[in-house]
């Protein structure tokens, strides 16, 4: 069947401010909103540019908005996003961050925004250690793992989705 498309505003009903979608009416496919969402979400691509918000995070808000735009309660979603690799660098506060680039992190907003609607954030401590970042320069919303490796795979035995971003 095919999809009438209209134009229409963006929205972001469970990362208010990112991760912007659009509701699409009648969908052949949905999710189930009798779920629990369990998702682990590998996250490695930095920033295309010190100066603009990671794509992947951002995806993150975008994924969490789907399933709530299409009726899944928001407690419903367990979601879990182990940062490591080139985006380890998107965890840092401001001024580690301008230390590095020269420009504030332009993920801070949208690191707040994705903790405050229930997301946890893990960085790979492995991660810290290789690119020399102090854990005191972390964003306070922003938790350490010993690796991306073991808590990715602890939360797949537990029966978590993985998504790879």
């Amino acid at each position: 069947m095919p999809l009438a498309v209209k134009a229409q505003e963006a929205i972001s009903p469970a990362v208010p401010g990112f991760g912007a979608i659009y509701q699409i009416e009648n969908p052949d496919m949905s999710p189930d909103t009798s779920l629990t969402y369990k998702i682990v979400i590998d996250v490695t691509i930095g920033s295309a540019s010190p100066k603009e918000v990671n794509f992947a995070l951002n995806n993150i808000a975008r994924m969490f908005n789907l399933h709530v735009a299409s009726g899944v309660p928001k407690e419903n979603m367990d979601i879990i996003a182990v940062v490591h690799s080139k985006a380890a660098v998107n965890m840092l506060n401001d001024k580690a961050y301008k230390r590095i680039n020269k420009v504030k992190n332009p993920n801070k907003d949208l690191i707040s925004a994705l903790s405050k609607a229930g997301v946890n954030i893990y960085v790979c401590g492995q991660s810290l250690i290789v690119r020399g970042f102090d854990s005191k320069e972390l964003h306070p919303d922003v938790d350490i793992s010993v690796s991306a490796l073991t808590i990715l795979t602890e939360y797949q035995l537990k029966g978590y989705a993985l998504l790879k971003f």
